[in-house]
């Protein structure tokens, strides 16, 4: 068994638990955020498997759906950002509370001060010494910290760091 499919299952359970939820609780935003998480999920699975997936494995990993989870916030803080600038608060707060419904089944991110470390924790573990290791060291980083990080944030780091 992969390491992290007690995880995945958890994840997809605690989603799929949620949803079922909502619908009785009859709350609308939720529900059709879980909605979306649920289908963008789906078709991860569906794109997994006509990769040659087995059919016999449940499909996208853990990894995957916190993936999935990450950008979903990403493109709503987008959206979000955009209607403020466009006078649309009502839509820009509708944005918002899709990520709080997304985030309850991200972990917990990593602080200022743990990123830091963790970007030192991966600098040291890789070796890196030049701006020609950043590649190794984000990949060590999103491999031990999906879902937990901003990437976007951490790479001017890591590039300061190793430049």
């Amino acid at each position: 068994m992969p390491p992290n499919v007690g995880l995945e299952m958890e994840l997809r359970q605690r989603i799929d638990a949620a949803l079922k939820q909502a619908m009785r609780d009859r709350e609308a935003v939720r529900l059709s955020t879980l909605r979306l998480i649920t289908a963008a999920i789906k078709d991860r699975d569906i794109a997994w498997r006509a990769k040659g997936g087995d059919a016999a494995e449940s499909g996208v990993d853990s990894e995957g759906i916190l993936e999935i989870l990450g950008k979903m916030v990403k493109q709503r803080q987008e959206s979000a950002r955009a209607y403020e600038e466009g006078g649309r608060v009502e839509l820009a707060e509708r944005e918002r509370a899709e990520i709080s419904v997304i985030e309850e089944f991200l972990p917990r991110r990593l602080d200022g001060a743990e990123t830091e470390a963790a970007v030192e924790a991966a600098i040291a573990e890789t070796g890196a010494s030049s701006i020609r290791d950043m590649g190794k060291v984000m990949g060590t980083l999103k491999a031990r910290y999906a879902g937990r990080m901003d990437f976007g944030a951490v790479g001017p780091k890591v590039r300061e760091r190793l430049g």
